[in-house]
């Protein structure tokens, strides 16, 4: 038997009476022409089922690798080229994350929409430079960020197109990130922006491996039921056709073919609670 769910009215306002969910999934980062095509096709495919937006993702350059010696990328200029492609075979939606203003410059032109990683989201420059963009603009709330503190960052985003605030975790000691649920209602019934919640980055363990970062991706799911029970209505999942082989990320990436039964649930959860 399911449960009664009860949300406060603010949350479900802000998030579900606004039209149609997004999803924002794809790889860590562009290896290939051939397995971006293949991700972004899969994923658009349930998407389409179920009704909700797609937005493919991936990066062109990891500049904030553990390591030295972690694999980083194609580049920008192999991954523009192949995301004029996928779009052009799938009509799917882009977004990809820069590091610095001429990143910006650079891709704007290509992606629906321009990232702002988690530890450069109070860079006033960056954000202000994606924001005069015609782009939309995805910013990651940083790990030592608290809620409240969302306020300072949308601050600098006047003019923009759309903003987008994505939860992607909490620093919680050393190698170790939470999600604050507490926080997830707070920024969901005081802020106007979509709220998003990664819940692949919310279960890595950045550093976890010493020279890489480690993850448990059999968390994902409960993240993402427990999200949209909440009101969430945005997610943002990495998702890889081997991510225990995957050069960034791979442990907390879903597996492909486990994504539409993440997607399932959240739909179904999502039903529920708008009867």
């Amino acid at each position: 038997m399911l449960l009664e769910l009860n949300v406060p009215n603010t949350v479900l306002t802000q998030q579900s009476m606004r039209g149609n969910m997004r999803i924002i999934a794809g790889p860590c980062q562009h290896e290939s022409f051939k397995q971006s095509l293949e991700i972004a096709q899969e994923c658009k495919r349930v998407c389409d089922e179920y009704e909700i937006d797609y937005y493919f993702k991936a990066s062109f350059d990891k500049a904030n690798r553990s390591s030295i010696n972690g694999i980083r990328g194609v580049g920008m200029d192999k991954t523009m080229v192949d995301f004029i492609a996928i779009k052009e075979q799938l009509g799917v939606k882009l977004l990809t994350d820069v590091h610095t203003e001429g990143h910006v410059s650079r891709v704007r032109s290509v992606v629906d929409v321009i990232q702002i990683p988690a530890f450069l989201c109070r860079q006033t420059d960056l954000v202000m430079a994606a924001c005069a963009t015609d782009c939309i603009v995805n910013i990651k709330k940083g790990q030592f960020l608290a809620p409240w503190d969302v306020e300072s960052i949308l601050s600098k985003t006047a003019g923009a197109k759309e903003v987008w605030i994505t939860e992607r975790g909490t620093s919680f000691g050393y190698n170790t990130l939470v999600v604050d649920f507490t926080g997830l209602d707070y920024m969901l019934s005081n802020y106007s922006t979509p709220i998003i919640l990664d819940a692949t980055h919310a279960v890595q363990k950045p550093g976890g491996r010493g020279s890489s970062s480690g993850g448990n991706r059999d968390y994902v799911p409960g993240l993402c039921r427990a999200g949209t029970a909440l009101g969430i209505r945005d997610f943002f999942l990495e998702v890889h056709t081997d991510p225990d082989n995957a050069p960034s990320d791979g442990p907390n990436a879903l597996h492909l073919k486990d994504f539409e039964n993440v997607i399932k649930d959240i739909v179904k959860i999502k039903n529920v609670m708008s009867d």
